[in-house]
């Protein structure tokens, strides 16, 4: 499989490592690679902690709902993690990278996740970017629907929510 590395891939991967962070090293980059990412460097301990500590400033963002707000939280992100656009056909084909190309793993990491958070936002709306709406569940999801009215992290939190609904309706 292969990962659109600025589009919705890249944040619903931010937002999975985000809600069950990796322990080690070796699980940020098998679940890298389980998601598509072509792991093309190494990756080091310091690539885990630079990862975890960009996913806590990524989740400011995904709490963040005033639309200027988080605006400026992205804005913030990108600058320190991407770079100007540029072509490249480093692998065979013509492409666009947000970075240079002998970044460390979390810098290619965290410019991936920003930039794509970035589009994710201005291509389907600055308000598609949430956590989950059950009262016990904290996940965060992209919502990547057609109509864009997400608001559980998965069908098994809409359907308990569902029920704790239905048996509030039916015990009151």
């Amino acid at each position: 499989m292969y990962i659109n590395p600025y589009g919705a891939d890249p944040v619903t991967l931010a937002a999975d490592l985000a809600c069950r962070r990796p322990r080690t090293t070796r699980e940020l980059v098998d679940r890298c690679r389980e998601s598509g990412v072509t792991i093309d460097r190494g990756a080091s301990d310091a690539d885990l902690e630079e990862v975890l500590t960009f996913l806590d400033a990524w989740l400011v963002v995904v709490d963040t709902t005033d639309p200027r707000e988080r605006a400026d939280a992205l804005n913030a992100l990108l600058a320190e993690h991407s770079e100007p656009p540029r072509l490249t056909d480093h692998d065979g084909h013509w492409h666009v990278h947000y970075r240079a190309d002998d970044v460390s793993f979390a810098r290619l990491l965290t410019a991936m996740f920003s930039v794509g958070t970035a589009l994710h936002l201005t291509s389907r709306g600055i308000d598609r970017l949430a956590r989950c709406a059950a009262d016990d569940c904290r996940d965060v999801f992209a919502d990547t629907t057609r109509n864009g009215r997400k608001r559980y992290c998965s069908t098994r939190c809409t359907n308990r929510s569902a029920v704790r609904r239905h048996r509030a309706r039916h015990w009151a």
